[in-house]
């Protein structure tokens, strides 16, 4: 069924789309600084924590910051100190396809559309728009309504896997039929995307 679950929090996962930001987040140090401020934490507890010079770890997290990777929660005054607490703007990331500019990948410039160099684009795709919906619902604290599904199967043949094929694109055929309204006063268009790819396995030789 259709989910409005929580799209902020220390769990939330953001999707960077912006080119140096995702530059930054890779960065093996800044990665570890955003692996550790998924709770909020002061640039002393951090330097002790990871064994960062104190210099270097700053300009860590004002690069950080200034990408919007990392935000303040807090300032401390202890004594005639004042001490900032940090936190990441999300508990996991992913990076978008569009963030490499012209070069991502996208499904329009991959015509082969029975092939695997089609459907990486097409999750690519999800990736991109869903992370700027859930951008804007948290901005605007309205639920965004989605839908996944997860699961394993294994064929007993190549027969079998044509046959199962053909039969989810005959039912999934029947149901947009039956539930798709283009002309819906108050309808809200979603996109349905299925796929499917072998698991992954040592390699022995055979398919990959």
């Amino acid at each position: 069924m259709f989910a409005n679950g929580s799209q902020s929090g220390m769990g939330a996962v953001d999707v960077i789309d912006n080119p140096a930001a995702a530059v930054n987040a890779r960065d093996p140090d800044r990665s570890r600084l955003l692996a550790e401020l998924g709770e909020p934490a002061s640039a002393a507890a951090l330097g002790a924590r990871l064994g960062i010079a104190r210099q270097k770890l700053n300009y860590h997290l004002r690069t950080l910051e200034a990408h919007h990777l990392v935000r303040e929660t807090e300032t401390r005054r202890w004594g005639g100190l004042q001490e900032r607490l940090l936190v990441a703007s999300a508990g996991a990331y992913l990076v978008s396809p569009v963030a490499p500019g012209p070069a991502g990948a996208t499904p329009e410039r991959t015509p082969e559309r029975l092939s695997a160099r089609y459907l990486l684009p097409l999750a690519g795709r999800v990736v991109t728009e869903v992370g700027a919906m859930l951008r804007r619902s948290r901005g605007a604290n309205t639920p965004l309504a989605t839908l996944a599904l997860d699961t394993e199967i294994r064929f007993r043949s190549a027969a079998e896997r044509a046959a199962f094929s053909d039969e989810l694109l005959t039912a999934i055929a029947t149901l947009v039929a039956r539930y798709h309204d283009a002309s819906a006063p108050h309808g809200r268009e979603y996109r349905l995307l299925v796929t499917a790819h072998p698991l992954p396995q040592q390699a022995t030789g055979g398919e990959p």
